[in-house]
C-alpha cells in the first residue's frame, strides 16, 4: 500500500525587537571596483555600477519522487548547467540581450546552456498496459541556450529549447538501468510510451530582488516575485509566483534552481563576503497551461494522453547552504493535480549542487 504523506507547515513572521530591517543595496560594496574593472567610475559624485563577476558557474540539479517514497507522474529529472561570467560576453551578445524586448537596458550580462533528461510515469510502473487514464510513460531529452541579463535587482532570462520525445529519449533504459541497480520494481508499461517527437520551447522569464538586511546582525530576507512563459509543442503556459528567503548572508540570487516548468530561481549565486551563508526559503506559484505535452500527448501523431488541469499551482519549501564558492539546497515541490483522474498530487525532492569557478 503506498504510503501517504501530509504536509503540516507554519510559515513564521519574524518582527526582530532589537534589530532594525533596512533595505540593502545587493552590489559588492566590499569590492575595490577600479582594481575588478577599470571601465567603472569611481567618481565620488556617482555611486559606482557593479564590477562585472569574473567566474563561471557550473550546477548540478538532481529531482525524484523517491525523497517522498513514490515513483510516479513526474518521476525524475537531472539536468547539467554552465553559466559563463559577465566578463565573458561578446559585445554583440550584451547588444541583442539590452535590445530584446522586455530586458533592462542596464545590468551585466551572461550565456549558458544546460543538457537534462526527464522522465514520466503512471501510478503503477508494474503494470504491462497501463490504464489510459493515467499518466502516460514519456522522456524528455533536451538542450538548452540561455541569455540572462542580471542588474541586482530585476533578473530577465531568455531561452531557447530543443531536444526530444519519445524513445529516443532514452529514458525507458535509463530508468531500467537505475531501478535494476537499486533494486526497485521493474517498470512494465514502456511500450506505451509517448512516440518520438522533436520538440522547441521558447521561455522567458522576469525576477526582481527587494533585499532587506536586520544590523548589525548579518541576517537578511527577500522576496522574489516572478513571472514567465513558455511557448512551444513541449510546454505552452505562463506563470506568475514568488520565492520568500531568510537566511544569513543572503548570497546574490533568487533562490536555488528548479527544473522547469517548476518555480526556478537562478544558477548563478554570488557571496557577499562572508565564507559560510545559509538560507531557508519558502516560495508558489500558478500556472495557466495551454499545452504539456506529457499530459496532452504527441502533437502530430495519436498516442496517449489524459484531461489535462487547464490551471495548476505548486509550492516549495527548502533551504540553501553556500560555503565559498560552492551552495548546495535542497527543495521540496508539491503540486496540486495537472489531471482530471490524478489519484493524488504529484510530490517530489530536488538537490542541487552548483560551484563557482
Amino acid at each position: 500500500m503506498k504510503k501517504k504523506f501530509y504536509l503540516l507547515a507554519c510559515l513564521p513572521v519574524l518582527f526582530p525587537v532589537a534589530a532594525v530591517a533596512q533595505n540593502v543595496d545587493s552590489s559588492y560594496d566590499d569590492y575595490n571596483y577600479a582594481d575588478l574593472d577599470p571601465r567603472v567610475s569611481t567618481s565620488p559624485d556617482k555611486k559606482p555600477e557593479r564590477p562585472k563577476d569574473p567566474d563561471a558557474i557550473f550546477t548540478i540539479a538532481y529531482e525524484n519522487d523517491v525523497f517522498t517514497g513514490e515513483d510516479n507522474n513526474y518521476s525524475n529529472g537531472v539536468r547539467a548547467s554552465y553559466i559563463s561570467p559577465e566578463t565573458d560576453v561578446p559585445n554583440w551578445l550584451e547588444d541583442t540581450a539590452h535590445a530584446l524586448p522586455f530586458f533592462p537596458e542596464e545590468g551585466h550580462s551572461r550565456w549558458g546552456f544546460s543538457i537534462g533528461q526527464n522522465m514520466y510515469t503512471p501510478d503503477d510502473i508494474t503494470v504491462s498496459n497501463p490504464p489510459t487514464d493515467d499518466q502516460p510513460y514519456a522522456g524528455w531529452l533536451y538542450g538548452t541556450a540561455a541569455l540572462i541579463t542580471d542588474n541586482d535587482d530585476r533578473m530577465d532570462t531568455f531561452q531557447v529549447t530543443v531536444g526530444m520525445v519519445g524513445p529516443a529519449s532514452g529514458a525507458r533504459e535509463v530508468q531500467g538501468f537505475i531501478h535494476d541497480m537499486i533494486g526497485s520494481p521493474e517498470p512494465e508499461g514502456w511500450d506505451y510510451q509517448l512516440k518520438n517527437e522533436p520538440g522547441l520551447v521558447l521561455t522567458y522569464q522576469r525576477k526582481w530582488r527587494n533585499l532587506y538586511e536586520i544590523t548589525p546582525f548579518g541576517f537578511g530576507f527577500d522576496f522574489s516575485p516572478s513571472v514567465g512563459a513558455n511557448v512551444g509543442n513541449i510546454y505552452t503556459d505562463a506563470s506568475a509566483g514568488g520565492v520568500f528567503r531568510f537566511g544569513y548572508d543572503l548570497p546574490s540570487d533568487y533562490g536555488p534552481p528548479l527544473i522547469k516548468p517548476s518555480l526556478s530561481g537562478s544558477d548563478f549565486f554570488i557571496n557577499n563576503g562572508k565564507k559560510i551563508g545559509w538560507y531557508l526559503f519558502a516560495g508558489a506559484e500558478g500556472r495557466g497551461v495551454a499545452r504539456n505535452i506529457f499530459l496532452d500527448g504527441n502533437t502530430f501523431t495519436d498516442s496517449r494522453s489524459v484531461d489535462k488541469e487547464p490551471f495548476v499551482g505548486s509550492a516549495q519549501v527548502g533551504a540553501a547552504l553556500t560555503y565559498g564558492s560552492a551552495r548546495i539546497a535542497y527543495t521540496q515541490v508539491f503540486n496540486t493535480r495537472e489531471f482530471e483522474t490524478q489519484v493524488e498530487p504529484n510530490t517530489y525532492g530536488a538537490v542541487t549542487l552548483s560551484t563557482r569557478f
